[in-house]
Order: C-alpha cells, then sequence, then structure tokens
C-alpha cells in the first residue's frame, strides 16, 4: 500500500468519526458507544463541547497526515515530519 493510499484511508476513517462526534455534539442519543458508556443516551453539554474538541483534534491530524504524505497543503510540511 502506497503512502498517499494509507493517506487517504486515515482521513476517511477519521472522517467517520468526526462525523460520528459532530452527531454526539448535536444530540444524537449515542452516548452509550462512546467513553465506555459512561454518560448513555445524550451528551451533557460539556462533553457535546469535549466532542467539538475531539473534531477539530481529529481533523488537524488528518491535515498533518496528509501533508506528510504530500496530498495537502505543503508549507505544513515541516511540521508535519514532527508531528507524525
Amino acid at each position: 500500500m502506497s503512502v498517499q493510499t494509507a493517506a487517504i484511508l486515515y482521513t476517511i476513517l477519521a472522517g467517520i468519526i468526526i462525523l460520528f462526534q459532530a452527531s454526539l455534539a448535536a444530540g444524537a442519543p449515542w452516548g452509550a458507544a462512546s467513553m465506555g458508556g459512561k454518560y448513555p443516551g445524550v451528551y451533557p453539554p460539556k462533553m457535546r463541547r469535549v466532542a467539538i474538541i475531539n473534531m477539530f483534534f481529529l481533523a488537524f491530524l488528518a491535515l498533518i497526515v496528509l501533508a506528510e504524505a504530500d496530498l495537502a497543503i505543503p508549507a505544513f510540511q515541516s511540521f508535519s515530519h514532527i508531528g507524525i
């Protein structure tokens, strides 16, 4: 598997998790499927904010992977070498 293919696969999988986090932040009753089921049902407001932070963090990680694979933002590569 090439580096570019692996980076795309990682980004797709991270995107799925980002969508899950967005659903939790929006009030989907899927709390039992996250955080070990600590918050069954709809997340409380504090955890909804945490889900939003998780979305940005996962997107940032995907950006690092894409930059390292020469698929996005070439100027970001100097940081992606360290980030990877």
